[in-house]
């Protein structure tokens, strides 16, 4: 099994090293290959997603992806910004299906910052639509205004698109994950103000036909937003679009007490996906050790599971993070008084000694 291996920028190369550290002490044997990506595919090869880097990770099995982005790339032409590298991978490997688990260990209760009889037990799943909407929609691009009060000065516009086969194969992943779960699926749109939503909400109540043993709801993002941080445990499958998938995924990251615990999974049709922590680059803390590897190692656990065809040694995995919070280990973004503070490095030693037991 060939896994692509892609650091990236900021604390991407310190937390990949800790779930690659992970991967080496399963007893299997995985063929690992490393690619620059982001800022440190355009140092490379001046572009953020290298020929060889996208050859390698369409070779690949399975791709692990650290993060991308620096403060000082944000001078470059945006075809050249590092953050365009994860949105030409997810395009040239056909990975519309974005995971994001959120679920709140026990241990980590009063990390949260909401109250704990609020978010204990929390476990949902967000599924985002990742390769349509208003992030891939064309036209696009700065014109002079045509009309209005402004006419002939300049205007931003995006356009936010969906086709129904986009909508419907996002539907049936959503569905499907919901039967395994408890079967309640809440899709989450806009379709009081916006045509694409109405569209989208049309096309979800239709693909419902086929689960009748999946109860459907739909909340207004707005709506749903307010919810995440008054009720969050009434959610169990949260379906919804590119935008908003990517808001409400980072803000039910919070609720978990830190984004640096919700690892993600992106799927083409065959199940080969991308798998990333949910976080970003980092770069105000790169190379200082202090970075939460775990989400990068439960996101490896998504990989074996999802890709690989791994779900015991993903049980492992799972069943280490849980007891290296068991014993108080926390990094700072989830340390609390009376924990033990450890770093990057110590982390990712501490899930290797708990797989060893």
């Amino acid at each position: 099994m060939k896994i692509a291996i892609l650091p990236g920028d900021g604390i991407g190369p310190e937390i990949v090293a800790q779930a690659v550290k992970v991967l080496n002490a399963l007893d299997e044997k995985f063929e690992l290959e490393t690619a620059p990506v982001g800022g440190a595919g355009y140092e490379a090869a001046g572009h953020p997603l290298p020929d060889a880097t996208l050859a390698l990770a369409k070779a690949a099995d399975a791709v692990l992806f650290g993060a991308v982005g620096d403060w000082k790339y944000d001078t470059l032409d945006r075809p050249l910004r590092p953050e365009q590298a994860i949105l030409g991978l997810r395009k040239n490997l056909g990975l519309f299906a974005n995971l994001r688990p959120a679920i709140l260990y026990p241990e980590l209760a009063g990390a949260s910052t909401l109250k704990p009889e609020v978010v204990s037990g929390l476990d949902i799943l967000i599924i985002r639509e990742l390769t349509g909407d208003i992030y891939f929609g064309q036209p696009r691009g700065v014109r002079e205004c045509p009309d209005g009060p402004f006419k002939g000065q300049r205007e931003g516009f995006d356009t936010m698109r969906y086709a129904e086969g986009e909508i419907r194969r996002i539907a049936h992943v959503a569905f499907q994950a919901a039967q395994k779960r408890d079967k309640r699926l809440t899709s989450v749109d806009k379709a009081n103000v916006l045509e694409t939503f109405q569209f989208w909400k049309d096309i979800v109540t239709d693909v419902h036909k086929e689960y009748p043993d999946v109860a459907l709801d739909h909340m207004y993002v707005d709506n749903a937003a307010m919810q995440l941080v008054r009720a969050p445990k009434k959610f169990d499958v949260i379906v919804t679009g590119n935008m908003f998938g990517d808001i409400l995924s980072d803000a039910a990251a919070m609720l978990t007490g830190s984004i640096g615990m919700l690892p993600s999974a992106s799927l083409d049709a065959n199940n080969k996906g991308l798998y990333e922590p949910s976080h970003g680059s980092a770069p105000d803390i790169a190379g200082k050790g202090i970075a939460n590897p775990l989400a990068t190692i439960l996101s490896a656990t998504m990989m074996l599971r999802f890709s690989l065809g791994k779900a015991e040694q993903a049980d492992r995995i799972d069943s280490a993070v849980k007891a290296v919070l068991a014993q108080g280990l926390r990094t700072a973004d989830i340390y609390e008084e009376g924990t033990t503070k450890v770093g990057t490095e110590q982390m990712g030693d501490a899930v290797v000694k708990a797989l060893a037991k």
